[in-house]
């Protein structure tokens, strides 16, 4: 009687740590993507911010007298490219809310300077930038994926008591710019 006793707390014993491996392992790999997913973002804002020189470029030739505009939108590459070495989500989706902005008022320029607009360097790179911006909306989908999966995780039981000791907590959702 008492080794059946024995060998059932000991097989209890074995399954609570076998669940305790499983979820830290499930918690953790759910971490990495929630990472990867945020790296993503910031290769599509990198590949944007180095467009942007040489936007800078192109208009100064065909609009010397905004420079204004100009220094506004290399000032805010600057911004960004500051937020992505390191800073938050929303210090990031500030960011790049400010070089949406910058931008905008740039490629505004090509619409009211007709040399501008017939530029193929200028059309180029307008393309570029829409690639860009089309790879960073899935980058900021897959993103808010990893985070609502992972914080599905981190919220149900009994993960959610694995998750303090896995030293991951909820993720914030990344902000699309406005």
């Amino acid at each position: 009687m008492v080794t059946s006793v024995l060998v059932l707390v000991l097989i209890l014993v074995v399954l609570v740590l076998a669940g305790f491996v499983l979820g830290y392992n499930k918690i953790r790999a759910a971490d990495v993507r929630v990472s990867e997913a945020l790296a993503g973002i910031d290769v599509e804002l990198t590949r944007r911010a180095s467009l942007i020189p040489s936007l800078v470029h192109v208009v100064e030739t065909f609009a010397v007298h905004e420079k204004a505009v100009l220094d506004h939108v290399t000032d805010a590459r600057a911004a960004l490219t500051s937020a992505t070495g390191g800073g938050s989500v929303a210090q990031r989706s500030a960011a790049e809310r400010d070089l949406d902005d910058a931008l905008g008022r740039v490629l505004a320029l090509g619409q009211t300077n007709p040399q501008l607009a017939s530029s193929n360097n200028f059309l180029n790179l307008q393309d570029n930038l829409a690639d860009t911006e089309d790879k960073l909306a899935f980058a900021r989908q897959y993103y808010n994926d990893a985070v609502a999966t992972l914080n599905k995780v981190v919220g149900t039981i009994p993960w959610l008591f694995v998750a303090p000791i896995a030293g991951v907590p909820e993720r914030e959702y990344y902000q699309i710019p406005r």
